[in-house]
């Protein structure tokens, strides 16, 4: 049994790590780059669902891209919660949303 989201998965589940493949449409497979996509962060959709932020290491490009069933859940809270760690943020403002 696979899980959910991995059949088209543009990353490695385990270090959310990318290739610069995409350009404008999921799955066009016509960047020219070819670049090393860092997972940046995270967002969420309104229907809850989550997506990795890529940042291209070649071009600087970014993407979101759909999490898959069996991603690393580690991995990608270490990624949601990096904005907290930052002493620049109010963390307060943040907890009184």
């Amino acid at each position: 049994m696979s899980a959910p989201g991995t059949a088209h998965r543009n990353h490695c589940p385990h270090c959310l790590t990318s290739l610069h493949v995409d350009h404008r449409i999921p799955g066009d497979r016509q960047a020219g780059c070819r670049g090393r996509m860092a997972a940046l962060s995270v967002t969420v959709r309104q229907d809850g669902e989550w997506l990795i932020i890529h940042h291209c290491q070649s071009c600087g490009g970014l993407s979101a891209n759909r999490i898959a069933g069996d991603d690393n859940a580690l991995a990608l809270l270490r990624i949601a919660i990096r904005p907290l760690s930052d002493s620049r943020l109010p963390v307060s403002a943040l907890l009184a949303l």
